[in-house]
């Protein structure tokens, strides 16, 4: 089972420890909420550190790109499944209005968007009006595909996933990010056959892109190449 612990450098801010029996050596991944760290089983924390200091000048390079957004009255999110956007109003009190794919935010005046905390609350109502959208969309768009294709699949879940857009087990268990939204619809629609296709090819070889390919028209590692240019958060 996984384990996770979290060390904080002075430099990269939180260095957040997963250790995973199936890692075979330590990968580094830079996200907004910290650096992201897995390792096999018995590693020690010099290891780590060696390793984090061996990479310590990319990883500052990469957190600055990675660094969270502001959330104010200019932050807007606008995809073909979910639209977001900010609003002043005279409430003293932030309010929400929301319906299937589009959420507002109205702010109240004295509202002071460099406070942290108004920050990481903000993220968590965007993030749980994804969530609530992506198990009204996502299921029911795989469920078509699936029939489309002839591609049937056991359940599907819907996490909070910052590491992959969407897995599937040998036992036919899809689970998709709810960030998966904020990707444009042919995007969205690459990943759940993506998915799909290990329903009947389980690993990443050659039949595998095959079956692929031939459900997205030839552009299967084209739309692999365009996905690349987002990222699992807001």
């Amino acid at each position: 089972m996984m384990q996770e612990k979290e060390w904080i450098d002075e430099q990269l801010g939180r260095l957040i420890i997963k250790v995973n029996p199936r890692a075979r050596h330590i990968i580094l991944r830079t996200r907004t909420e910290g650096i992201c760290i897995t390792v096999p089983p018995g590693v020690s924390k010099r290891e780590i550190l060696s390793v984090v200091e061996k990479y310590r000048v990319r990883l500052e390079g990469d957190k600055k790109k990675v660094e969270r957004k502001r959330i104010d009255l200019s932050y807007k999110i606008d995809t073909p499944f979910f639209k977001l956007s900010l609003v002043s109003g005279t409430h003293p009190k932030f309010l929400a209005h929301s319906r299937l794919g589009v959420l507002q935010i109205v702010c109240p005046l004295s509202a002071d968007f460099d406070d942290e905390q108004l920050q990481t609350w903000l993220y968590k109502v965007i993030e749980e009006a994804l969530r609530r959208n992506a198990k009204s969309v996502l299921p029911l768009r795989l469920q078509e595909l699936s029939d489309k294709f002839g591609l049937p699949f056991e359940q599907v879940r819907i996490n909070s996933s910052k590491g992959r857009w969407g897995s599937c087990s040998a036992k036919k268990h899809i689970n998709l990010s709810y960030y998966l939204l904020l990707l444009p619809s042919h995007l969205v629609d690459y990943v759940l056959l993506h998915e799909l296709s290990h329903t009947k090819e389980m690993n990443h070889g050659e039949r595998f892109w095959a079956l692929l390919n031939k459900l997205t028209d030839g552009k299967a590692l084209a739309l692999r190449e365009e996905l690349r240019k987002y990222r699992t958060e807001i």
